[in-house]
């Protein structure tokens, strides 16, 4: 019996090694050698998990092209059509974490935050502040309309 105890304690907790018997230059890892992942890689293609209703499997299911097909035209629709308001919220979280770091302990910061998020007199609550902030958090705030898909201005 207690070998089996000893034998359990070795192999959960391994004797300590000291560092210079570790190698100094371990091996590098070959591409070769590691497990190929599923999707496709050079696409950018990446497997997930997607948890549904039954329902929900169902209709994907009779839709043509399968599931995957059908996942990626709702997502692209839905991208499309909330595209103006993403690039809006993106904006007024840009403009607060700006007006958080450097204009905090200005006056009216709790109003101007309000304004903020309101989407309304956001002009009027910083225009008391220094003029190149109020302009920089007035331009932060602005929801560029030509930027790309990714976020970045053309």
């Amino acid at each position: 019996m207690r070998r089996l105890i000893r034998c359990c304690d070795d192999r959960l907790n391994p004797p300590y090694a000291p560092a210079s018997e570790a190698p100094l230059h371990p091996e590098p890892i070959q591409e070769a050698s590691l497990p190929r992942g599923r999707g496709r890689p050079k696409l950018g293609v990446q497997a997930r998990e997607v948890t549904l209703l039954p329902r929900h499997w169902d209709w994907l299911a009779a839709q043509p092209g399968g599931a995957s097909v059908t996942l990626r035209k709702l997502i692209e629709q839905a991208r499309r059509a909330g595209a103006q308001q993403d690039r809006q919220r993106q904006a007024r979280e840009r403009a607060y974490r700006f007006m958080s770091a450097a204009c905090g302990n200005l006056p009216g910061f709790e109003a101007a935050c309000r304004s903020l998020f309101a989407g309304d007199g956001f002009a009027t609550s910083v225009g008391a502040w220094p003029t190149d902030l109020g302009a920089y958090c007035l331009q932060l705030a602005q929801a560029d309309e030509h930027e790309d898909e990714q976020g970045a201005k053309p």
